[in-house]
């Protein structure tokens, strides 16, 4: 059975969805709905080989499109473990077997995805006369010569890539405690960690997707970045001690020492902010580029001393698994969990065992 109204919408929701991260997540909920036989019990025989012709097509196009988000963000484990039987079985099918060659290739499985492509050649000439179409023979000969492009490292748990840097997902509902959030919990007594922090482009692009920068001001502080590598690695070093006395300061309201710390970097940024009006009509307090390459840890700042100055303060909640640390905003007081429920259903896991 599936819910061929509800398939529909999520497919065509995760077509538009820039976010390959939502995007994956739409297109799971739209594959999950597939259970057991279409439209059994239901239709005629008739009417249900003629609807399930198209929503068979639309499923295997979700799955060759989800495929490819998932290569975006480096799951090609993920690829190989979902594509594995329909490969083999839908040679006519290029999309996804180039998916599949792809996600086997940058699994250190060159020799299967050399034989995935043999089999899927002797099929399509064999049975219907042709050979492969230009993707899959660019690809093949691709592998053949080890073509570094092919190469993507693995993903981290729970991020999205923007542009050539991998992002935490959005999980807390504001930027100052986004910036205290890391992949996949903390991991470790060491906590607050810095795992995501790797580099000062890394963090600049991050204040951008935040909307904490404008694009054209991201692009200006990565150039200046590569022009004077000791100040973006300082601004970088700055970010890191920020980020851990902010998460002790939103922690620990007694914290002084702490507040102090994030009072003092909020005072630096209301130095270099400028009141100005937006593309879309309202007015913002925006860091100058006066800040330099100082810019988006200053930008944090402000966003921080945003959240202490406002109700919603109070509302903060810490996650606690003693593997995890998220910070997120629970105004119902509800949710004793990470919004992902990794944490909890790991506790669950280990309280009924």
């Amino acid at each position: 059975m599936i819910d061929a109204q509800e398939f529909l919408t999520l497919v065509r929701q995760a077509a538009v969805t820039g976010d390959p991260g939502e995007r994956v997540r739409r297109y799971d909920q739209a594959l999950g709905l597939w259970r057991g036989p279409l439209l059994a019990d239901v239709v005629d025989d008739e009417l249900r080989d003629r609807l399930g012709g198209r929503l068979g097509e639309l499923r295997l196009s979700a799955l060759e499109q989800r495929a490819e988000a998932q290569l975006t963000m480096g799951l090609h484990e993920r690829v190989v473990a979902d594509l594995t039987p329909l490969a083999q079985e839908l040679p006519g099918r290029e999309r996804l077997v180039v998916a599949q060659m792809t996600a086997l290739y940058r699994s250190g499985r060159q020799a299967d995805a050399l034989q995935l492509y043999r089999h899927t050649r002797q099929v399509l000439v064999t049975e219907l006369g042709i050979e492969p179409g230009t993707e899959l023979m660019t690809l093949h000969d691709r592998i053949l010569q080890g073509d570094p492009r092919l190469d993507r490292p693995a993903a981290p748990l729970y991020a999205v890539r923007v542009g050539e840097e991998w992002l935490p997902w959005s999980t807390s509902g504001h930027p100052a405690l986004e910036f205290c959030n890391t992949y996949a919990g903390w991991g470790g007594p060491g906590l607050p960690g810095s795992d995501w922090l790797r580099s000062y482009s890394t963090l600049a692009v991050w204040a951008g997707h935040m909307d904490l920068a404008e694009d054209r001001l991201v692009a200006r502080l990565l150039k200046q970045a590569q022009q004077h590598p000791d100040e973006a690695t300082a601004a970088l070093d700055e970010a890191r001690g920020f980020r851990t006395n902010l998460y002790a300061c939103l922690t620990d309201p007694e914290d002084a020492r702490a507040f102090k710390a994030v009072a003092g970097l909020a005072q630096d940024a209301a130095r270099t902010s400028v009141f100005t009006r937006g593309d879309d009509g309202l007015a913002h307090w925006r860091l100058s580029p006066a800040a330099g390459l100082r810019l988006p840890v200053l930008a944090t700042a402000h966003s921080a001393a945003e959240l202490l100055a406002d109700p919603r303060r109070l509302t903060i909640r810490t996650c606690p698994s003693e593997d995890c640390g998220w910070l997120f905003l629970d105004q119902g007081g509800r949710r004793r969990w990470c919004s992902l429920a990794t944490c909890g259903s790991r506790r669950q896991q280990a309280v009924g065992a």
